[in-house]
């Protein structure tokens, strides 16, 4: 008998283990810290990982220059660290606390809404602004034609008639929490449709817009810069009470959110963050503009008016095109007739030997430099694949010498060498080519090229690798 009494025994602690498992993780995602990572050890590896809501205000490039309301606001904060800033786009809020809980993040860079059920997971910082939930909802087909005051009576303003209606919102969002107060308050049922955990509230504000469903809500900076590019839809109704809006760092991470608070208290005393405000949620032309243009990550997947000439020379190069287009914006910011102070001209900033040597007659020609500019690029990269047999390598030592020149780039390889580092690294590299300002090394007898300043070449492969990273998250590789 003593067999079946344990078999049982263990099949009932296993139903008890899987509820409780179940409870532990019903809300679908991490609920504590997994990993205790704070402001020393963040500094100690020399960048911080933010977390970035996919939305049209919060991160986005335009005309090859990454911009965005979080994505500026993080670039001052890491600044302000003097650390590096790498950037995860996340849809969901689940995912993103999930994610920041198993220490795959450092700070949700989100526009969170701050409540009481967030902050058994979350540690907020101080508030950004404040504001409130707003009903989106499509106006009549024949609305440009209809009185102000008619056009107002075919709108949903009393929360009252909300009651039957069905509603779509983001999965576990502050949208469906407020939506069921509201019901509660209304004496009456809103029908809530939670969209799948991988939908973004701007998705639901476009099917809005398209007509296929009724209503959704969002914050009302979100909702009035879509109403710029979305003109058929009111996001008039307001729903909530004012509501503070934040970032958030895990609950063991305490020195961060006194840096972020610190950072952001020092921005709004200075008026840097009126400034930024102002620039994404209270200058409607200017937001008409980011985007809408076809060459804006929200409204297209081009970079610039030379995107095709680009693939097609990336192609001959066996690269992403998204590398070569960060190599153009970083030379030229894709203006054709850009000439430096040193008579550098074009897409691709030849000078006139290089274009000589690789055939461009116009420099100012988009096809001719882009055409010249791949095949240099080409010529370094056989030159260099004798030494540095690494692909990853070698592409910093291609674009080293495309900056600054072939000699200068063989002279911190060969100083590397001398000093018992590894020749076909170029962080070892890296570092002797920032020392070729210095007499000990640019004296050096195996030095031939002499003197540079060269902290110009290392930013520029360090800005180009940054960029085309950028590029990877928000614009298609075809």
């Amino acid at each position: 008998m003593a067999r079946p009494v344990l078999a049982l025994f263990a099949l009932a602690l296993a139903l008890l283990l899987a509820d409780c498992s179940k409870r532990a993780g019903e809300e679908g995602f991490t609920t504590e810290p997994e990993v205790q990572i704070d402001l020393d050890q963040i500094r100690e590896r020399g960048f911080l990982q933010a977390i970035v809501d996919n939305n049209s205000i919060s991160y986005f490039i335009y005309r090859g220059q990454p911009m965005g309301y979080e994505y500026e606001l993080l670039q001052s904060l890491t600044r302000h660290l003097k650390i590096k800033l790498k950037i995860k786009v996340i849809s969901g809020v689940e995912q993103s606390i999930d994610l920041l809980n198993k220490g795959e993040g450092d700070l949700i860079a989100f526009p969170l809404t701050i409540t009481q059920e967030r902050n058994k997971y979350l540690s907020f910082a101080e508030a950004q602004f404040n504001t409130c939930q707003v009903l989106v909802q499509k106006k009549p087909a024949n609305w440009r034609r209809m009185p102000p005051a008619r056009l107002e009576r075919t709108l949903l303003r009393n929360p009252v008639k909300l009651i039957g209606k069905e509603v779509h919102v983001m999965n576990e969002s502050s949208f469906k929490e407020r939506l069921t107060n509201l019901s509660q308050e209304i004496g009456g049922e809103i029908i809530i449709h939670e969209d799948s955990a991988e939908a973004e509230t701007e998705s639901l504000i476009q099917k809005v817009a398209m007509g296929e469903i009724q209503y959704t809500v969002t914050d009302q900076t979100i909702g009035m810069v879509n109403a710029i590019y979305y003109p058929n839809l009111d996001v008039g109704t307001v729903l909530s009470s004012p509501q503070q809006i934040a970032w958030a760092v895990r609950k063991n991470s305490p020195d961060l959110r006194g840096a972020v608070n610190e950072w952001l208290a020092e921005l709004k005393r200075t008026g840097g963050f009126t400034m930024l405000y102002n620039k994404y949620f209270n200058n409607p032309r200017s937001s008409q503009i980011l985007i809408a243009s076809e060459y804006s990550s929200v409204g297209g997947n081009k970079l610039s008016p030379y995107d095709e000439a680009i693939k097609i020379e990336a192609k001959n190069l066996g690269w992403d095109w998204r590398l070569l287009a960060s190599i153009v914006y970083q030379e030229s910011n894709f203006q054709p007739n850009a000439e430096s102070w040193a008579g550098a001209v074009g897409l691709m900033q030849l000078m006139p030997a290089t274009a000589e040597q690789f055939g461009a007659s116009d420099r100012t020609d988009p096809r001719q430099s882009l055409r010249a500019g791949a095949r240099c690029l080409k010529h370094f990269d056989k030159l260099w694949n004798k030494y540095v047999t690494d692909p990853n390598e070698r592409l910093k030592f291609v674009l080293a010498s495309y900056n600054a020149g072939l000699s200068h780039v063989v002279d911190a390889r060969n100083l590397a060498k001398k000093y018992g580092k590894n020749p076909a690294r170029w962080d070892d590299v890296e570092s002797f080519l920032k020392q070729k300002s210095n007499p000990k090394y640019y004296r050096d007898p195996v030095v031939m090229a002499g003197y540079c300043k060269c902290e110009e070449p290392v930013k520029y492969v360090r800005d180009v690798l940054n960029r085309y990273e950028e590029y990877k998250i928000l614009i298609a590789a075809t």
